[in-house]
């Protein structure tokens, strides 16, 4: 290999873009989003595959809890309130859910929601 092309590999542009914030949080709640609609898809037949969602969706949300929760936080004091709430929502629900009391509905729609949001914000920046 000739040297100018080891150092085209070297300090050429990387394959991956980098991925601001934002993105990662748009990502990661989609990907728990299909997750919680297909195992609900699957019916009672899929209650293994649901619970695993929902976990995972609760991890998510604690993660997005404890970030709103510290000062450091720069969004407003009354989003992180929102979201804050969101996320003891989603905890009280998927407990109804697991428990057989409610449908896995409304996290989708919670998840969605925050979907729209941040692809607005994408879009606008």
């Amino acid at each position: 290999m000739v040297s100018h092309d080891l150092a085209r590999r070297a300090y050429g542009v990387n394959a991956a873009p980098t991925r601001s914030p934002r993105t990662l949080e748009y990502d990661a709640i989609a990907q728990v989003t299909r997750q919680l609609k297909t195992a609900a898809d699957l019916g009672d037949k899929g209650f293994s595959e649901l619970a695993k969602a929902i976990h995972e969706n609760r991890r998510l949300w604690a993660l997005f809890a404890s970030s709103v929760a510290d000062d450091d936080n720069a969004l407003p004091a009354e989003l992180r309130a929102q979201l804050f709430y969101l996320a003891e929502f989603t905890n009280v629900q998927s407990s109804k859910v697991l428990a057989g009391q409610a449908g896995v509905q409304p996290l989708l729609e919670v998840n969605t929601a925050i979907l729209r949001g941040l692809r607005a914000e994408r879009q606008a920046a």
